[in-house]
């Protein structure tokens, strides 16, 4: 399996509930945080509804 790291670019304030949910549920707490996933297809949902808001990269 791949490896994808993603970053916290901007902040979840005035966003919907809901992305700053999908936010914490990936450990990101910080503007600058980063963590490092498996690439499954749960991820990549999670990432496609908060892609304006993170930095992802494969590894």
């Amino acid at each position: 399996m791949a490896k994808i790291k993603v970053t916290l670019k901007k902040s979840t304030a005035g966003h919907a509930p809901s992305n700053r949910r999908t936010i914490k549920a990936l450990g990101l707490t910080k503007i600058g945080t980063s963590r490092v996933f498996e690439k499954t297809k749960e991820l990549e949902g999670a990432l496609k509804k908060i892609h304006f808001l993170v930095t992802v990269k494969e590894q």
